[in-house]
């Protein structure tokens, strides 16, 4: 399949469905053919941001270094998709500036919805004081204001997440038409 370098970042709190659509859509990306990369947040925290805490320092450190590498990417041909809470709306929109081709998908859950589905525990946990700067319990998350999509998955089925999703990558001319 003929496509252009286009970064996809998907934001949202921790448990709203960033990494599910992302698998979902590095599927059918990957089935038409697409060059393609996955940088999901959990999985650079590991390697390339070993270290970092989670204070809005190192929390923009973190996100500068996931657009750093989703450019070097963007602009070889490969489609990066980025799935990581990155909670402050400054430091997205500068990585957004930084990389040109970037669509910013906001993956919208309530609180209470992300909470129920938190598998880890992470939620109770920042709630009973054992996690500090929690993104949602106490340190924010900025929503984005003009997103070029917004998947509510409280109330959409994945397949429509991903159908809006890989629409608005047809519209922006990055893939053909599926």
């Amino acid at each position: 399949m003929e496509h252009r370098g286009v970064t996809v970042w998907l934001t949202g709190l921790s448990g709203a469905g960033k990494t599910t659509i992302t698998k979902a859509l590095e599927e059918k990306l990957n089935a038409q053919g697409c060059k393609l990369e996955v940088l999901d947040g959990d999985i650079v925290r590991q390697n390339l941001t070993k270290g970092l805490g989670f204070s809005k320092e190192d929390r923009d450190t973190n996100i500068l270094r996931i657009g750093f590498v989703a450019h070097l990417l963007t602009r070889n041909g490969v489609i990066v998709l980025v799935s990581a809470i990155s909670p402050y709306r400054e430091i997205r929109e500068e990585v957004k500036q930084r990389i040109g081709d970037f669509v910013e998908v906001y993956v919208n859950a309530p609180l209470n919805v992300c909470e129920d589905r938190d598998v880890k525990g992470l939620y109770k946990r920042a709630r009973d004081g054992e996690i500090k700067n929690f993104t949602g319990i106490d340190d924010p998350y900025e929503p984005p204001l003009n997103p070029e999509v917004e998947c509510r998955t409280d109330k959409e089925e994945l397949s429509e997440s991903v159908d809006k999703v890989l629409k608005k990558l047809e519209e922006l001319n990055y893939i053909s038409s599926t």
